[in-house]
């Protein structure tokens, strides 16, 4: 099982500081600067969705160049080697890999009219004239000893770093807790196969 990070959403209230930590490291690291997790809200509740790192990893299947690759317990992305053809977004059941890019006036200081389109506009389904897109996703911060910034930032602790033995835990507990909760209210039920003619 590989790792990724997890959010409480009991815990999130929504600030958006695990997103500006996330941009900020990987600004100074010469990335993408777009946030690698999003913080998604419900009348509920809030909380980051953010790469699974999936161990099948849809998205490293559909990427016609290898661009993405499962290595180390992570599903990386090259970002030089993207070609921004968004099929990983798409392929992605978490909804966790976006599009990102600079304009050519951010890269030459060049006055040209851009587009607009709504910022409801899903990120896959815009474009913007002279963007090269590349495809931004949750990297873990690997290029950081002490692991991602958007858990050393959140200030409720709502995020939170698993792996597979964690999640075996929390379901084995989610199980017994459930089977105390059910208790002997209700009848067993009987198979038929280890009873007696």
């Amino acid at each position: 099982m590989n790792r990724f990070v997890i959010a409480e959403p009991r815990r999130c209230i929504g600030c958006n500081t695990c997103m500006a930590a996330c941009s900020a490291v990987h600004e100074r690291h010469g990335s993408q600067t777009a946030p690698r997790l999003t913080v998604t809200r419900t009348f509920e509740s809030s909380a980051p969705i953010a790469c699974h790192h999936c161990e099948d990893a849809p998205c490293a299947r559909v990427c016609p160049v290898e661009a993405i690759r499962i290595e180390a317990g992570s599903v990386r992305l090259d970002e030089k080697r993207c070609i921004g053809c968004k099929m990983c977004a798409l392929a992605c059941p978490f909804g966790a890999i976006t599009p990102s890019g600079t304009a050519i006036s951010g890269v030459g200081g060049l006055k040209v009219p851009m587009p607009t389109h709504s910022a409801a506009l899903d990120p896959i389904l815009a474009w913007d004239l002279g963007v090269r897109s590349v495809a931004v996703k949750c990297d873990l911060c690997d290029f950081l000893p002490e692991g991602p910034a958007c858990i050393r930032a959140c200030p409720t602790d709502a995020l939170h770093l698993v792996g597979g033995d964690d999640l075996d835990r929390s379901a084995d507990l989610r199980r017994q807790l459930a089977a105390v909760a059910v208790g002997p209210s209700l009848p067993l039920v009987s198979t038929g196969e280890h009873e007696n003619p």
